[in-house]
């Protein structure tokens, strides 16, 4: 067994792009951390998410330390800039996505057990304090990633790895 050389990337990830129809967006809700914003944008351009709404104090894409934790990969999405987290779920549904949020709230379901159409934009929020009241409120359906450990919660920026790859896994597997 070898590793597969660039042209050999390219093709199996031009084969997954194939298989991949639905479309996904991010809402992130006052995400303040620039790592984190940077890692998510990484993992975004990674399956080709198309848009990040950026609702409150959320650090921009393109701010230097952002950039540098995505490595350049912020020139692949567009992003847009709200000052509350309910106008940028408008501008999310009004674009023709289902606005999910990822938070531990009471109504919650398992993201695996959701059912979500082919266009989905995940909402995430703050590192302390999660989704604001009216981010939550403002979203069609919520969802947690369920947990065995003893730790409560996730970084953002893993939580959106996780909720990210599961859209993605289930559009793949026909879920």
């Amino acid at each position: 067994m070898k590793q597969l050389g660039q042209t050999d990337r390219k093709r199996l990830y031009r084969d997954w792009a194939r298989r991949s129809s639905g479309r996904l967006a991010l809402l992130l809700d006052g995400v303040a951390s620039p790592w984190n914003v940077g890692s998510i944008v990484r993992t975004a351009a990674a399956f080709k998410v198309e848009h990040l709404y950026l609702a409150g104090a959320t650090v921009s894409p393109g701010s230097a330390r952002a950039a540098k934790t995505a490595m350049g990969t912020e020139r692949y999405l567009s992003w847009s800039h709200f000052e509350r987290g309910p106008e940028a779920a408008d501008a999310a549904r009004e674009d023709g996505f289902c606005v999910v949020g990822l938070e531990l709230a009471d109504q919650a379901v398992p993201l695996h057990h959701l059912s979500v159409g082919r266009d989905a934009c995940l909402v995430l929020g703050n590192e302390d304090h999660g989704l604001s009241s009216a981010t939550l409120a403002a979203c069609d359906a919520v969802a947690f990633l369920p947990q065995l450990g003893r730790v409560g919660s996730l970084n953002v920026a893993a939580a959106a790895a996780i909720a990210i790859f599961e859209l993605r896994r289930r559009e793949w597997s026909g879920a």
